[in-house]
Order: structure tokens, then C-alpha cells, then sequence
């Protein structure tokens, strides 16, 4: 576990404590037994950091609490949309901003829990004033991509912006060709976009948890437990009901989301489900990955070992060292 800078937290008071990580590595585990050990210090309310778990309806893919643990503490920001709509990061930084407010002002502790990492960023980094989608502009460049590739454009995004470029594969079309969309539309870089929100970011101080393996081989057994639990728990009838509504189509974020997207084409073209199994294992793999690299560049987060045998006991105790320093902050 990295070591817990108390020096720092008692310049200022906690507003909130992050518990993250990659999928499949015991956030809602860690983050129930905190909530519980801080019930003598007035309690704790969870909120979620995870673009599918606000949907309703999507329960068994999300790995989504159950009603019992949903019941033992108080979660925010699940099942509050329909997989109709859609959620971004800037409605979820200021829907979490106002419910930690809320939270603390009842005496309790927000916590918040989960993998989406954008999410995360847009409410501890600040939010940007990138331009909305520019579809003629899109058009362009996805013409020229099947002119000379994607990995041509990712060239070319080298060149006006090579920060962005290093942290995507050449063929990332959806973000290489977004990318170019905003230098196209506005002669500024997202990574100019992203430095301007920096400088504008809100004064939070929430110390971030990071539960994450040092073995990848033992993460990629828990995901295939996991989404054969799944299975064995009834998800393609889950995927299958939300296709009979007639209303949902592959496109939108929700059927997006990992495991779905996948179930959805493996109806589409008859897979056997063993095939949809295979593939939803990797493509929840490959979200671990990029889940574990945007950690990574997180460098002021504390690392917890999530194979360890206490790693749940030592998640509490970081965090409670944490609210310690910060109430002695509060009380100078």
C-alpha cells in the first residue's frame, strides 16, 4: 500500500473519500465495510461512479448491488435513468458535487465508489468547454479514414497534438476521429481543452483508493467468475427482455456498456452462448486494462493491494487515517 501523506490532509478537511479500481476487484466490498465501520462517526452514504449502473433494468450485467446491500447503506445515482437516456460525465460531476454537499451537511461521509474513470476525472479535475459533436465535420474525417485508415489519422493527430495521439492506439477511431473533429472545428487541441480545465477545477479534496492487483492473471480469473455468475444468473434473458421493448437499439450508451453490447450482437447473428461468454471475458478484460491505466496516471492516489488477504480492512484504515487528519484540519 502507498503511504498516506497525513502531512498533507491536515492542511485540509476531507470532502469525501474515493474508493476505485478496476472491475472485478471488491470496490462494493471494501466500500460496504467502510460504510459500516463509520457508523459510530455518523455514518457514510455511497455514490456511484459507474455509467451503468444508473440504469434501470440493468441489473445482472452491471454487477449492479444487491437490494440488500443497497438497503444497508444509502447508494446514490442507481437505477435513475432509463436505458433510453443518456448520462455524461459533466451531468455526473454536478449531480455527485451536489449530493456530496448534501451528505455532508447531514454529518455523514460520502463515499465514492466505482470504475468509470472519466466520471472521476471530470469531478476532481473540472469540466472543459469542448464543442458539441459537429457531424458534417465527422462525416469528413470518417471519409477519410476509409480513404487511408485510421492509423493515418492517428498520424496526422500526432502532429497537431501528440499528448492526446500517445494515449490512444491507431486504430481508437472513436476518439482519434473526436479529437480531430475539435482541432478541425476550433484550431485548439483537446489537450489545451483539457489544461483549461485543470486551471478551473473545483477545490475538492477527496483522497482516492485505488484497489488494484499486482497480478492481472488473477483479476482475469475473477472477471470470467463473474460474468459466469452472470450468466448462470439469468443475464441473456435480462438482454433479451430489454430487446423486447422495441425502443433500444445497440447505438445508445446503455446497450454500449460492457456485456451488453456484446450479448446484443451475439443475438443479432445466433451465437452460441458460450461465443457471447468468450467474448464479453475479453471485452471486460480490455476494459480492466484501460481502467487500470487511467489509475496509473493518477499518481496522489493510495494503492491498495486488491489481492491481498486484508485488503478490505486495509481500504477502511486508509480512509479513516484520511477523515482523522481531515478532522484535525477542521478543528485548526
Amino acid at each position: 500500500m502507498n503511504g498516506f501523506n497525513a502531512s498533507d490532509a491536515q492542511q485540509r478537511p476531507v470532502d469525501a473519500i474515493a474508493i476505485v479500481g478496476p472491475t472485478a476487484s471488491g470496490k462494493t466490498a471494501a466500500a460496504l465495510a467502510l460504510a459500516q465501520s463509520l457508523e459510530p462517526q455518523g455514518g457514510a452514504e455511497i455514490i456511484s461512479v459507474d455509467s451503468a449502473l444508473v440504469y434501470r433494468g440493468m441489473d445482472i450485467g452491471t454487477a449492479k448491488p444487491s437490494r440488500e446491500e443497497l438497503a444497508a447503506v444509502p447508494h446514490h445515482l442507481i437505477d435513475t435513468l432509463d436505458p433510453l437516456q443518456s448520462y455524461s460525465a459533466a451531468e455526473f460531476a454536478k449531480d455527485a458535487s451536489a449530493l456530496i454537499r448534501d451528505i455532508r451537511a447531514r454529518g455523514k461521509t460520502p463515499l465514492l465508489v466505482g470504475g468509470t474513470m472519466l466520471y472521476l476525472k471530470a469531478l476532481l479535475e473540472g469540466l472543459n468547454d469542448i464543442p458539441a459533436a459537429n457531424t458534417e465535420i465527422r462525416a469528413q474525417i470518417q471519409q477519410e479514414a476509409e480513404q487511408l485508415g485510421w492509423p493515418a489519422l492517428h498520424a496526422r493527430l500526432a502532429q497537431v497534438d501528440p499528448t492526446t495521439a500517445a494515449r490512444l492506439a491507431p486504430h481508437d477511431s472513436q476518439r482519434i476521429g473526436r479529437a480531430l473533429e475539435v482541432w478541425t472545428a476550433t484550431g485548439q487541441t483537446l489537450t489545451s481543452f483539457h489544461q483549461s480545465a485543470k486551471a478551473h477545477a473545483p477545490n475538492w479534496h477527496i483522497p482516492v483508493i485505488s484497489l488494484e492487483p499486482t497480478d492481472r492473471a488473477w483479476l482475469h480469473q475473477r472477471i470470467a467468475l463473474r460474468l459466469e455468475q452472470m450468466m448462470a444468473a439469468g443475464f441473456m434473458d435480462e438482454v433479451k427482455a430489454l430487446r423486447a421493448r422495441g425502443d433500444l437499439n445497440p447505438d445508445l450508451p446503455s446497450m454500449r456498456c460492457v456485456g451488453y453490447r456484446q450479448a446484443w450482437e451475439g443475438l443479432d447473428e445466433n451465437w452460441p452462448e458460450a461465443d457471447i461468454l468468450e467474448r464479453g471475458i475479453f471485452a471486460t478484460r480490455q476494459l480492466a486494462k484501460r481502467q487500470i491505466t487511467w489509475l496509473r496516471s493518477m499518481p496522489g492516489r493510495l494503492v491498495v493491494d486488491a489481492q491481498a488477504v486484508d485488503a478490505v480492512h486495509q481500504v477502511k484504515q486508509t480512509a479513516i487515517l484520511a477523515l482523522t487528519a481531515g478532522l484535525y484540519a477542521r478543528a485548526q
